[in-house]
């Protein structure tokens, strides 16, 4: 999404749900446009670069609201933090535990394990928020630790 045209969806949709464009929510949506994805703590430092006044405790308020209104998503990536991200997610996380490295990968890669948690369990898969831990293609290569 470019940035400018995705500043002005993020402030429509906001308009739409009755909810104006406060100066702390733009601080949050420009860091998360800037950033992709963003732990609360990286959107604060990002945010702290031009306004040193906004504390955590507000970006944390400002993304619970905002992804109770469906204008951001979270995903675990692993221990700690939530990531944040005003993207839809079309994709799934594979997260290497031992380098740190985040690879995205399309979301129907999921598929074929969604169509059995549905046919077997009759569970309705939403892999948007999925993270996989495990080595990437590097870490593995190398010799086992």
């Amino acid at each position: 999404m470019e940035t400018a045209t995705g500043r002005a969806a993020l402030r429509e949709t906001l308009h739409q749900r009755g909810m104006r464009m406060t100066p702390q929510r733009q601080f949050v949506l420009d860091a998360l446009l800037d950033l992709g994805h963003a732990t609360p703590e990286q959107i604060c430092h990002h945010v702290q670069r031009s306004t040193p006044t906004v504390n955590i405790t507000t970006i944390y308020r400002t993304l619970e609201l905002l992804e109770s209104l469906g204008v951001v998503r979270h995903t675990h990536l692993g221990h700690g933090a939530p990531s944040y991200s005003v993207h839809e997610h079309q994709h799934v996380h594979l997260v290497c535990h031992e380098c740190g490295r985040v690879e995205e990968v399309p979301l129907r890669i999921m598929d074929e394990l969604a169509g059995t948690l549905r046919a077997t369990y009759g569970f309705e898969l939403d892999a948007s928020h999925l993270a996989l831990s495990g080595r990437c293609r590097e870490c593995s290569a190398r010799e086992p630790h």
